[in-house]
Order: C-alpha cells, then structure tokens, then sequence
C-alpha cells in the first residue's frame, strides 16, 4: 500500500467529504469570474437586445413601444436591409466559407507531407491570419488602386485596366471576398491539421498495402475522417462570415460605400446604432442575426455531425 493511500485511509470519512467540498469551492472560485464575465457579456446582452428591440429607442432611452414593428420595418420595408446588406452578407458568405475550407484543407495537407522547411510553410501560411486586420485592408485598398500593383501586374500580362477595384459597386465585395479568403485560410489550415495529425499511419499503410493511391487515400480515408473538422471549419467560418464588418467599413466607410456595394448586416447594425442613435432598430437586426447564425450552426450540426475532440 502506497503512503497516499494509507493517508486518506486514515483520514476519517467526515474529514474526507469537507476536503472535496473545499476543493469543489476552490475549483468554482477559480471560474466564478469567467462564467459571470459570460452571463453579463452574452447572455444577459442577448435578453437585452431582445427587450430594447420591442422599442422605439433613442440616445435617451426608451420612447415608445413598437412591438414587433422594428422587426416588420426591416424584413418588409427596408430594402436596404434586405436587398444589401442581407443579400451582400449572404452572397459573401457562400462564396467565401468553401472557398477557405478548400484552401485550408489544400494548405493543411500539403503542411502535413515529410517535406524540408515544413515549420517554415506552418508559419509563413499562418502569417496572415495574425496580422493586423485593420492594416492589412488599408494595404490591400492601396494596392487595388488605378495606378496600384494589381492594375499594374494586370498590364504585365497584356491587360489593360485603371479600375478601381474597392470602389467600384461590380468589384468592390469581390475584393473583400479575395483579401478575407486569403487573410483567414492560415487559420483554417491549423483547424484541419490537427484533426490530420490524429489520424492514424497505419490506416495509410493498410490502403497503400490494398493498392490505394494518394487520390483514393484522401478520398476515402483523409475527407471521411476529417468530418468533425469540417463541421467545426465551417462553423467557425460562417460565423466570421456573417459578422464580417472591419474590413467593409474601412474600404467603404460607415455607408457601404460604393452604392451599399459593402453594406453588410454588421455593418447596417453600426449604422443604425452609432450614425443614426436607433438602438431598438440596432438591436433588432443583432436579433435578426442571430437568429441566422444559430440556424446556419444547426443546420451544419446536422450535415456534419460532432465538433472534434482536440
């Protein structure tokens, strides 16, 4: 017998009981201002949204009570809301959340091979995913300037163009669209590298054994067992999606400039709140939006199945 054991057998059963009811109380201490750091900052600024968005409320408060007529405004008599700055979130979103995943998974599969200067490939591909988002969207306006390096590069290539790609209404959410894919595939890259590296060789091994190529390796092993991962990727992109906001109002400004061509839904709700102090018809939009970004999780709960297990 071990000398713990001989310890908490001497310890009388009473005293054993208070032991574990400290520890318990130590271990609630220790997340006590976390978990109420989360009712305040979550949960209790969703009820509060719910409630302030029944209202007619201003800079000083509430004036009238609206019930569900911000709600009726914005889905049925706003065509701004609905025709730009829904339709530009969701366009954005569906382009954008497989376009990462693929290159993720491309760039994670590719980081995952035996190759020289893999840690190097890890970071350079991750790099852009820590960078300053502010700073690098101001770059990117810069380049995508009439006399900027991709109208330049363009001509390289025998192909004229002065067009002005983040101010022009056909090109400008395109735009966000290239930088955003680019800027965030580093990340998910990460997400699909670890579930790759739990995998295990062996399951390689057997189908190199049957006869497997690379291309039916990753077919019928790699992309299967990767469902998790897909799950909680498109989870978390499509919630960036939908929140897309820093880099519409650097490029468009507060307006969605040109022609609510960036107008997003996080973008209309800043407009709403900070331009035009309409805090119930804020509100009502964040409202609006999550109920969409709850959805979209369920439904993708149930394409995908678990979130992984890391």
């Amino acid at each position: 017998m071990t000398g713990t054991t001989v310890a908490q057998a001497d310890i009388p059963g009473e005293s054993l009981v208070s032991a574990h009811r400290r520890e318990a109380r130590v271990g609630l201490a220790f997340i006590a201002v976390p978990m109420a750091l989360f009712l305040i900052l979550n949960i209790f600024a969703i009820v509060y949204a719910l409630f302030i968005s029944f209202w007619q409320w201003g800079i000083r408060g509430p004036r009238d009570f609206l019930g569900f007529d911000n709600y009726q405004d914005l889905l049925f008599n706003d065509p701004v809301f609905i025709g730009k700055a829904v339709m530009n979130s969701v366009r954005y979103s569906i382009i954008v959340v497989p376009a990462q995943m693929a290159l993720g998974l491309f760039l994670a599969v590719v980081v995952n091979q035996k190759i020289r200067g893999q840690t190097f490939f890890r970071a350079a591909f991750y790099f852009p995913a820590i960078a300053s988002s502010a700073a690098v969207a101001v770059l990117f306006t810069f380049l995508t300037q009439p006399d900027g390096l991709f109208n330049g590069l363009l001509g390289a290539f025998g192909v004229e163009s002065d067009n002005n790609w983040t101010n022009d209404p056909s090109t400008a959410l395109e735009s966000v669209m290239v930088l955003n894919i680019w800027t965030t595939s580093g990340t998910m890259m990460l997400f699909y590298l670890a579930s790759l590296q739990s995998i295990s060789r062996e399951v390689y091994e057997a189908a190199a054994l049957d006869g497997a190529g690379p291309w039916q390796a990753f077919r019928h092993i790699t992309f299967p067992m990767l469902k998790p991962a897909h799950y909680f990727v498109a989870v978390v992109s499509f919630i960036g999606a939908l929140q897309m906001f820093d880099q519409a109002f650097i490029m468009g400004g507060g307006d969605g400039s040109p022609a609510n061509s960036l107008t997003t839904m996080v973008l209309y709700l800043y407009r709403a709140a900070v331009v035009q102090f309409e805090f119930g018809y804020a509100a009502a939009v964040g409202i609006i939006l999550f109920v969409v970004v709850m959805t979209v999780t369920l439904i993708q709960r149930r394409l995908f199945g678990q979130a992984p297990a890391w």
